[in-house]
């Protein structure tokens, strides 16, 4: 009877799926990278990653150390290199030869690492159909993985490379984004500066900025008094009120612009901050009454019996006790109301005209123009991203505890 059972077999084939599609992607890599004429070598990369993921997945899990790990990416580096003719991009090795070097060994300790972490904790025996299914799902939520980063990284990466590209390069060749660092960091960051000193830049940052802020204090003012009500206290209608408040997002923003364009401009607020900081609010504040609603259900109501009890009144109840409770819904309702008044453009663009008074979406859309390099667009596009991104990564635990909470109760 064979040592190898179903979940060797199997990891074989995964193995050489994930050797074919690290192959894949390391070499659109390295072509975007260096610009040079390189070409998948698919079937290579099956080859070796089922020939490493095979010898990985023939040994107990005990006997899979870093070593036995680090020696079957030696395997893969040798059967690419040899089933491709020592062309493994499709290229000679001494083109590019130690760019190619680091991307064969990405390319094997991508692949090996993924089959390892396909078969972790399985031996090469025959398994039950219950752990097979563990085995594929771990595999499919991998290629998942795989498919929502390469969709998030690669627009935000072809974005900050064109920003740092001159015209005439990327006229030449588009799809190469290799970066002239002897060049100097004046010439680098050329288009970063001509949108500073030539195009506003600088006062579109300040306004959306100003208004951003000003609309997520505006949103917490008025939301978090509001979803308490809703949550705790007792009136005719609250069943009503809770349930409805999404409803204005039934109502396309685009219905709203032309009788808010002629209502703004009869009061002689149309092309003023003052008007955006009125929709802003509008259009944040019921979905943010619909967030924290379901965290101030979420905290347990005896702590502000007991508060209560102690002497302390509501108003004190809720300063003291509610609020400090809250600050991880209220920090991820913050950003998510931050992210939308940042990046609004249909309001902008209808009721801005100033050139001072341009947020930074609006001030993009000024540099799709034929008149005005590409280069300066992905620059926008990445000054515009940036500060969201800086945010998100500073107040992420805050979010998903505040997305998270209010979900259980106990």
């Amino acid at each position: 009877m064979s040592r190898f059972g179903n979940i060797f077999y199997l990891c074989l084939l995964f193995g050489a799926l994930w050797g074919a599609i690290a192959t894949v992607l390391v070499t659109l890599l390295a072509l975007f990278i260096s610009g040079e004429a390189f070409q998948p070598q698919v079937t290579a990369g099956a080859v070796a990653g089922g020939l490493s993921g095979g010898l990985l997945t023939a040994l107990p899990p005990a006997r899979r150390s870093k070593g036995i790990i680090a020696a079957c990416g030696l395997v893969f580096v040798i059967v690419l290199t040899v089933a491709s003719g020592a062309l493994p991009f499709g290229q000679a090795m001494s083109v590019w030869s130690i760019g190619q070097l680091i991307f064969i060994v990405i390319t094997a300790w991508s692949t090996v690492h993924a089959t390892h972490l396909t078969a972790l904790g399985f031996g090469p025996t025959r398994e039950r159909r219950y752990n097979v299914e563990v085995i594929c799902l771990r595999f499919l939520k991998g290629i998942g993985l795989v498919a929502f980063t390469i969709a998030v990284a690669l627009p935000f990466f072809v974005m900050v490379m064109m920003s740092l590209k001159n015209q005439q390069l990327l006229l030449s060749n588009p799809l190469d984004f290799s970066l002239n660092f002897g060049q100097g960091a004046s010439a680098l960051f050329r288009s970063y500066i001509e949108l500073f000193t030539q195009y506003h830049f600088g006062s579109y940052l300040l306004n959306s900025a100003m208004v951003s802020v000003a609309t997520v204090l505006i949103t917490l003012f008025f939301a978090v008094p509001g979803a308490y009500a809703v949550a705790r206290l007792k009136f005719p209608g609250q069943n009503f009120l809770s349930r409805s408040i999404l409803l204005i997002y039934m109502v396309p923003m685009i219905v709203l612009v032309i009788p808010l364009y002629a209502i703004f401009s009869q009061l002689g607020m149309r092309n003023t901050l003052w008007g955006l900081l009125l929709v802003y609010p509008a259009t944040t504040i019921p979905v943010a009454l619909y967030m924290l609603q379901g965290y101030f259900r979420g905290i347990p109501a005896e702590l502000e019996e007991a508060g209560l009890m102690d002497g302390l009144s509501r108003l004190n109840v809720i300063r003291k006790i509610t609020l400090p409770l809250a600050l991880p819904a209220m920090a991820s309702v913050a950003l998510y109301v931050f992210m939308i008044a940042w990046n609004e453009f249909l309001f902008a663009f209808m009721f801005l005209d100033n050139v001072d008074l341009y947020t930074l979406s609006r001030g993009i859309a000024e540099l799709n123009s034929s008149e005005v390099p590409r280069q300066h667009l992905m620059a926008g596009a990445v000054i515009a991203t940036a500060p969201v991104l800086a945010l998100f990564l500073w107040f992420e635990r805050f979010l998903v505890a505040g997305l998270t909470a209010g979900s259980v109760k106990g």
